[in-house]
């Protein structure tokens, strides 16, 4: 099935066309409504194309979540288009290189990214045919306060795109020959570690995949309803948030962005009864004050990615709801979901054939640990995490065969990702490609380390990354987010690290940051290139900072003359030019 027939489907089937589908803050559309205006959509789409059929047929959609992200993408479909799902974070030659690498010969966006829009727009005009501009909901759901004017709305190149789907309303449904195996959407990755590459996903996988998730981990049925507060340019919203409710014709309230202070407000104001997410959603909203009152909600279940055991069992706790964690990708190229008493750490039992290998594909030798848990073969046990059996539903990177080709090698899929497993099987994950530190000659990763910190009952979130030395290899710098009403005692932290018989020497802190927010993604993925950037200098980072100024346990402020004193050493040693990576 594709997912115009499924829209189509839903959109006149005498027992789902009446059921409510989208909400948008007191906005609410049926099946039949939501069909309705993705064929006047579709028409809009083939309009545009005209006769140039030999062209891409891709539509860039640069909106927040908003209920004409959905209706863009609904009449992509329906008229057999391929959406692009467009970052709305990022600026300037990133932006224009992520629309103009995918095809887009149209971009639907709202007036507060015209301004982002453009400086851009002479670049754009080699290809980019039209900018649609949607006014309708720019003052609903916690918009941003004011818009502008800006010089890209009177450029030839933006056209308001309400006045055409008027004419278009009404039109018949287009019924554009699509298949199956059709490209249909192009999703970035989420690029906290290599440039981020657009994943191709056809109506097949899209299809397939909204409906298992909607049977098999939700078990969606009357009664049920979504909140999507993940962006939709990204997988996990798509494929977790939407999808599903599409699939099993239950309604979907939309959030523009993720916010931890507004989401349980959301989650009453929907009924929802699922959540998606991906990151790090469930520990900022756990960072939040608790309430007495906050397990008395609709939510049953939140599914999603990256949550540590730790994290879920407290948001099962807390808020009520079952938790489900799964260890995969935007590429969909392996899984693998934790069960309740897997062993604490782990990611779960993997499937025959997800195996942790070397760069040449020989499998890694299971983990040791010594009698306090600490690993003591990271160096041997420590590989990528592949599927040996094939390459599940990834189906390339748009128009990066190199890209492609690496991720398949062998026949294989390789996910970037290390981990590692003991000797039970399970499997591990700490990190990826790039999270190696290296101190006084020693190999670990960061990942290792963030667990350990996250034992204390005060860190919601913690980030663990290198710095320069001033002699060589690495320093370690943890940037921690407390709990709500917590304080830093760096006496008290010290005991803890003392406390822990797992944490080497070499893994402690050298410096550590107190933040209310670190830099992440749109899709809650702590961004740690930026965190390195901005190490421990003042001018990049406005956090307190304290730090251990010799090789013992005691933890100070970092003051400016400490700072001045650094400075010095790395300039002694030649090495200052690492503190303007």
């Amino acid at each position: 099935m594709t997912l115009g027939a499924l829209i189509r489907e839903r959109g006149t089937a005498d027992g789902t066309r009446a059921l409510p589908f989208l909400r948008f803050f007191g906005w609410e559309c049926t099946f039949e409504e939501y069909y309705q205006e993705s064929v006047a959509w579709a028409h809009l789409f083939l309009a545009q194309r005209g006769k140039r059929t030999n062209a891409p047929f891709h539509v860039g959609i640069l909106l927040d979540n908003t209920p004409d992200y959905l209706f863009a993408l609904g009449g992509a479909w329906l008229a057999g288009a391929v959406a692009v799902g467009i970052n709305n974070t990022k600026r300037g030659t990133h932006l224009a290189h992520d629309i103009l690498h995918t095809d887009c010969r149209w971009v639907v966006t709202e007036p507060h990214y015209l301004d982002v829009l453009a400086p851009i727009i002479p670049e754009l005009e080699s290809k980019v045919e039209c900018i649609f501009l949607s006014r309708r909901w720019q003052h609903v759901g916690r918009a941003p306060s004011e818009h502008p004017e800006t010089r890209a709305e009177a450029l030839a190149a933006v056209a308001e795109v309400e006045p055409r789907l008027q004419r278009l309303r009404g039109n018949v449904d287009p019924h554009a020959p699509v298949e199956p195996g059709d490209l249909a959407l192009l999703l970035f990755t989420s690029g906290t570690v290599t440039a981020p590459k657009a994943v191709q996903c056809s109506h097949r996988r899209l299809v397939e995949t909204g409906t298992n998730i909607a049977r098999n981990v939700y078990n969606l049925g009357p009664g049920d309803a979504g909140y999507i507060a993940m962006p939709l340019f990204h997988a996990n919203a798509i494929m977790c948030g939407f999808l599903p409710a599409l699939a099993a014709a239950v309604p979907v309230g939309l959030a523009r962005k993720f916010s931890k202070h507004h989401w349980l407000e959301d989650i009453h104001r929907y009924g929802a009864t699922y959540f998606n997410y991906t990151g790090k959603p469930l520990a900022y909203i756990l960072s939040t004050p608790r309430r007495p009152d906050d397990a008395d909600n609709p939510l049953r279940i939140c599914f999603g990615n990256e949550g540590s055991a730790r994290v879920a069992r407290e948001f099962e706790e807390r808020f009520g709801c079952q938790v489900v964690d799964v260890f995969g990708s935007s590429e969909g190229g392996l899984g693998v979901t934790r069960q309740p008493g897997d062993p604490p750490g782990s990611i779960g039992f993997p499937a025959p054939g997800i195996a942790v290998v070397d760069e040449h594909g020989t499998e890694r030798p299971p983990a040791k640990f010594d009698s306090h848990g600490k690993l003591v073969n990271p160096e041997e046990c420590i590989g990528e995490i592949v599927n040996t059996q094939g390459v599940a539903w990834f189906e390339g990177y748009y128009k990066n065969d190199e890209a492609t080709r690496e991720r398949t090698r062998f026949g294989w899929y390789w996910s970037g990702d290390l981990g590692y497993k003991d000797e039970r099987g399970y499997l591990y994950f700490v990190g990826r490609t790039t999270e190696w530190l290296r101190v006084d000659g020693e190999n670990f990763l960061a990942r290792l380390v963030e667990e350990i910190l996250l034992r204390h009952p005060d860190i919601a979130l913690a980030a663990v990354y290198g710095v320069p030395d001033p002699n060589g290899g690495d320093q370690v710098m943890a940037a921690l987010v407390l709990r709500a009403g917590c304080q830093f005692d760096p006496h008290e932290f010290t005991t803890f690290l003392q406390a822990q018989a797992d944490l080497s020497p070499k893994w402690v802190p050298k410096f550590v940051r107190l933040a209310t927010e670190l830099p992440q993604t749109a899709s809650a993925k702590i961004l740690k290139s930026e965190l390195r950037r901005q190490k421990f200098l003042p001018e990049q980072c406005r956090d307190p900072i304290y730090w251990r100024p010799s090789r013992t346990l005691e933890f100070r402020l970092l003051t400016r003359e400490d700072l001045q004193g650094l400075l010095a050493e790395f300039t002694r040693t030649g090495r200052e030019s690492l503190l303007l990576l």
